[in-house]
């Protein structure tokens, strides 16, 4: 206890030495008489002597204190080694070697995780179509590219993820359109000198003048064109609202996600390596690489690459997690304490759109009891009223049946690949 006493009242000299060199420097800087500041700087000199022999003090006093403490010598020669045989050796070895079952188990884990990384390589030949398409109207894709009118159609491509270029896709468009006027003369022609109807033969000529059968049919030829041409403007905008719904089902959940690796002070880019790396956002992970690659392939800052990811983002929802991000990266703000507000913003929204699907389903079964079976059986009534009492269209049996099975199979279609449309992403 003496050692530790003596190493005790040394430090605390030590300190009393380095608190007066402190006030003693303080008042050499504040002092303006030449006499005052030697007479100060003789007393420093006094004080680092008296220091650096205290130090000496205490490095003695260290070197006296051991901690360590050696074993009795009789506990060491009381311990006798006796040679084992052979087989009890081997059993000994069994027993100190032996493994339980869930050691066993991690064992065979590890072992299967010590195999090869797979690679995983996506092979795609470009399409035959595409390059058609290009060789014919690249040039007046270019154009086009630049005119207002597909400018959107330009961002809907990016936002969308589809692996088109503007330009290739433009001129698919085209040559799609050109193609459906070729479809659409022939549908033409074939109208003209045909009818379809729904007795056997189903196909029979035309009875008529042919002035007045051009008249009939000759809005096929500007139909289909322009049907084309719509459907495929309007498809990359219908992708991209379908991708908008599948990330803002995913991105509650990984924000969560976000916020606990966040909370471990890890740089900000591998919060989305480590998203990226769990394959449990599939759809979100498209868009995570795409800011990686703007990152470490384009050579973006992180502030940057969040910015231009937010303005090529399909989903609002995501485009405000990114913009919200880079500021709270700009203005040095807390990234977990941001994450976990945001998660309980988006989670809150998330259950609001589940209670609404929920409330969408209830009045769609109303609407579909209504139609597809209380509709048909008063349809039904009202045919057979009609055949009995021969006012308005008389109508045969087997004709009623085929028009209820087919009226109820249609609407039956119908109404589900309009529930398949409305229904959230699972």
């Amino acid at each position: 206890m003496n050692k530790f006493n003596n190493l005790k009242n040394y430090i605390q000299k030590e300190k009393k030495i380095i608190h007066e060199l402190g006030s003693l420097k303080k008042s050499l800087q504040l002092e303006k008489n030449d006499s005052d500041k030697k007479r100060i700087q003789m007393q420093v000199r006094i004080l680092d002597r008296k220091m650096l022999s205290n130090i000496k003090n205490i490095k003695n006093e260290l070197t006296k204190i051991n901690l360590s403490k050696t074993l009795p010598k009789s506990n060491i020669e009381s311990i006798k080694i006796v040679p084992a045989k052979k087989e009890n050796r081997k059993k000994i070895e069994k027993n100190m070697f032996k493994l339980e079952n869930n050691e066993k188990q991690t064992l065979k884990r590890l072992k299967k995780g010590k195999g090869k990384e797979k690679v995983l390589k996506k092979k795609s030949k470009p399409s035959q179509y595409v390059g058609l398409a290009n060789k014919i109207f690249s040039n007046k894709a270019r154009s086009l590219e630049k005119h207002e009118m597909f400018y959107r159609l330009k961002r809907d491509l990016i936002k969308a993820n589809l692996q088109f270029l503007p330009k290739s896709y433009i001129s698919t468009l085209l040559l799609s359109v050109i193609i459906s006027i070729f479809v659409a003369f022939f549908i033409f022609m074939f109208f003209m000198f045909f009818n379809i109807g729904p007795e056997i033969p189903f196909i029979t000529a035309v009875v008529g003048g042919f002035a007045d059968r051009f008249l009939k049919v000759f809005w096929i030829l500007f139909l289909i064109p322009i049907a084309t041409f719509f459907m495929m403007y309007a498809y990359p905008s219908l992708e991209r609202k379908t991708l908008s719904e599948k990330i803002d089902h995913e991105l509650p959940f990984a924000t969560i996600h976000m916020a606990a690796i966040s909370g471990s002070m890890l740089d900000p880019t591998n919060i989305f390596k480590i998203i990226v790396s769990t394959h449990d956002y599939p759809n979100l992970e498209k868009e995570f690489i795409k800011l990686l690659n703007e990152i470490n392939v384009l050579g973006y800052d992180l502030v940057n690459g969040l910015r231009k990811a937010a303005s090529n983002s399909a989903s609002k929802n995501l485009s405000e997690l990114f913009n919200g991000m880079a500021t709270t990266i700009n203005s040095g703000g807390n990234l977990s304490s941001f994450f976990e507000k945001r998660a309980q913003n988006l989670l809150f929204e998330y259950r609001l759109e589940k209670e609404k699907a929920t409330r969408s389903a209830e009045t769609f079964m109303d609407i579909y009891i209504s139609v597809v079976i209380a509709a048909p059986m008063i349809l039904m009534l009202l045919l057979m009223m009609m055949k009995i009492s021969g006012l308005g269209i008389s109508v045969s049996t087997s004709m009623i049946t085929l028009i209820m099975i087919l009226g109820v199979s249609v609407v039956n279609f119908a109404f589900l690949m309009f529930l398949h449309l409305k229904q959230p992403s699972a």
